[in-house]
């Protein structure tokens, strides 16, 4: 139960590397797949996690062994974290950068093809976060962990006095009429 079969070094290394991999393995993946998890990409996590456990402890099955591969991943995944967060180069490096799908009323159908994304889940997201129209956009971006940004033109953000008078004119009319 207590004794470790692996040397605590290989354990350490294991962990990192295994750490390293999946972390590459889900960048390779692309932005696309983190925005759209579904069940089928929850299934594939799960068994993903099942598959990498073995490379990680090896042939050591003892309490100490797992208690140590948690805290190398936990320490190790809290570096990276920190290091994100002080660090536009570890960013760049772990997140990616956010990809451009729409500028100024324009989508970029390329960036679509390469992302793997449908026009439909551009324009929900759109529809989502008050756009009507893909015109009414001034920039969208697909971030880094998934989530599409989008920022309406400034003439689609506000009411103005006149756009209220008009409403009320409408309203009055339909009242009245």
């Amino acid at each position: 139960m207590w004794h470790v079969q692996v040397p605590f070094q290989e354990k350490v290394l294991r962990t990192l590397l295994v750490y390293l991999v999946i972390l590459l393995l889900l960048r390779l993946a692309g932005k696309r797949e983190l925005a759209q998890l579904n069940s089928f990409d929850l299934v594939v996590l799960l068994l993903l996690s099942n598959v990498v456990q073995n490379a990680i402890i090896g042939p050591d099955d003892s309490l100490l062994g797992g208690v140590i591969g948690a805290a190398v991943l936990l320490g190790f995944n809290a570096v990276i974290v920190r290091a994100v967060a002080r660090s536009r180069a570890a960013t760049a490096l772990f997140e990616g950068s956010p990809t451009t799908l729409i500028d100024d009323g324009r989508l970029d159908e390329g960036a679509l093809r390469h992302l793997g994304l449908r026009r439909a889940e551009v324009i929900k997201a759109l529809h989502r976060q008050g756009a009507d129209t893909v015109e009414e956009v001034a920039s969208a971006t697909l971030d880094p962990g998934g989530a599409i940004v989008v920022e309406l033109k400034e003439s689609e953000r506000f009411a103005t006095k006149e756009d209220v008078r008009r409403l009320e004119a409408k309203l009055d009319r339909l009242l009245d009429g």
